[in-house]
């Protein structure tokens, strides 16, 4: 048998080698002796069960279904393939105690997961997946045959969506959304948010031109992710027809990227920071601000300027989920385009976050390029970029401990500020510029990060970067 370790999100495998159905089984089996020996007061004994657009997601599903179903749990399966954030919300809607979905996320074609969900609705947190691996095949896999189940009331087929299109229409002003008249397009890489704008839409002024919203467990060939690589037919589409704005969501519609109306790349962290401004500025909101270490400085810079707690965290939205439980938070980011919103649920939502953007412009009534430059001009300019290269893991640690104790003095020609060596190491400087290096969690890959005032700046902190893993 395969073996089998959870990330810091549950499982994921490529289909056929490891990812079968046998091994989906005993993740399967393996949860349901978790949920079983460690009920949570206030949940029901039932749980949520989606997927995405991948190959076989959905025949995933049914099995992860049934043996839930076998270990006594009532269970909701979606009827069609279905965004990551929704399966969150029916897990907390519903009192379940957990979640489970069948996605690979942005991870390419050839790969699925199990995504583990907490009774709070949200990624369950590392403990919880490490206790699930320690519970493989502790008992042999007990099933009940789809057709039993739902004959049994056992397993209940039906679509959640309409429930989570309610909560998200809650967030933000609805009805000025509605009579705006804005016409947006919507990158759906292939994935699972195709025609999530359209139906959440329907009936308003607004129009959605929906792009790559086709059925293809290929992804056309791309890694189903927002970023700008991904965006060269759309973009080239828009230039020729132009929209008000252009949202993305990856493939299981949990995180936002973007785009003009003409097709020019906006990053995640310009997407962050025109939220963070309509929160604070149009919706007159306070409270902490979360963000992950690889987030924009001026983020920052925002919440001194507006007077917002801050609270940086490690990479990865476990971290930030932790933090949107608690009181008083405003909002919470990551660089990868997740963003979470507190009052719906602990957890990235594309879908959400998409709503959110077309409220700031409904409210403004400005192109993004606009916003985006009255902010740069209060605020400076900020550039970003990031790089993965090859390093052994034998060396990681070695590589950390010396950046830790032999950081540089300046970055370019701004004195360093600070040292963050809670997750990977991170150099500040004086201007705010900065630089960052963190290994992968199980691949022999380097993530090198930099921020900096010009495209040129971040190429020469990156390249300082690279010359400091050939120290070690």
């Amino acid at each position: 048998m395969a073996e089998i370790k959870f990330g810091t999100d549950g499982w994921r495998a490529v289909i056929a080698e490891d990812f079968t159905f046998a091994n989906v089984e005993r993740v399967a089996q393996a949860t349901a002796d978790y949920w079983n020996e460690n009920p949570v007061a206030g949940t029901e004994k039932r749980a949520v069960v989606g997927y995405d657009r991948r190959f076989l997601s959905d025949q995933f599903a049914s099995r992860v279904a049934e043996v839930l179903a076998g270990n006594g749990f009532q269970v909701t399966l979606t009827e069609e393939a279905t965004p990551t954030p929704a399966v969150s919300f029916a897990v907390k809607a519903q009192h379940a105690i957990g979640g489970v979905m069948i996605t690979a996320s942005h991870n390419p074609p050839a790969f699925n997961g199990f995504k583990l969900k907490a009774h709070y609705g949200g990624s369950a947190d590392p403990s919880i997946c490490q206790a699930v691996e320690k519970m493989l095949d502790k008992n042999p896999v007990r099933t009940m045959a789809l057709g039993e189940a739902k004959r049994a009331k056992r397993i209940l087929v039906k679509s959640i969506r309409p429930a989570h299109y309610a909560a998200v229409k809650k967030l933000v002003n609805f009805p000025l959304i509605a009579k705006s008249k804005l016409r947006f397009a919507h990158e759906a890489l292939f994935g699972v948010g195709a025609g999530c704008f359209n139906e959440l839409l329907a009936g308003t002024s607004c129009r959605v031109t929906t792009l790559n919203g086709n059925h293809d467990p290929n992804f056309g060939g791309i890694n189903p992710e927002p970023i700008q690589k991904n965006y060269v037919t759309s973009s080239a589409f828009l230039k020729k027809h132009p929209h008000d704005i252009c949202l993305v969501t990856d493939g299981d519609a949990d995180r936002v990227g973007g785009m003009d109306g003409r097709g020019n790349y906006l990053t995640t962290h310009q997407l962050i920071c025109l939220l963070l401004h309509h929160y604070v500025v149009n919706r007159k909101m306070k409270g902490r601000v979360i963000k992950a270490l690889t987030t924009t400085s001026m983020v920052d810079k925002m919440c001194a300027a507006y007077g917002l707690d801050l609270v940086e965290t490690g990479v990865g939205f476990k971290f930030i989920c932790t933090e949107l439980m608690k009181p008083n938070v405003l909002l919470g980011f990551e660089e990868s385009g997740g963003i979470g919103f507190p009052g719906h649920i602990p957890e990235r939502d594309g879908i959400a976050a998409g709503l959110l953007l077309l409220e700031l412009l409904a409210t403004e009534r400005k192109s993004v390029n606009q916003l985006l430059a009255k902010l740069e001009k209060q605020f400076g300019p900020h550039r970003y970029n990031r790089i993965d290269t090859h390093f052994p893991l034998e060396k990681r640690g070695a590589l950390m401990e010396f950046c830790k104790t032999n950081p540089p003095k300046k970055l370019l020609n701004s004195p360093l500020a600070c040292v963050k060596s809670f997750d990977g190491v991170k150099f500040v400087s004086e201007d705010g510029s900065w630089l960052m290096l963190r290994g992968s969690g199980t691949e022999p890959i380097l993530r090198i990060y930099a921020e900096g005032k010009s495209d040129g700046d971040v190429a020469k902190l990156l390249q300082l970067g690279v010359s400091l893993t050939k120290r070690v």
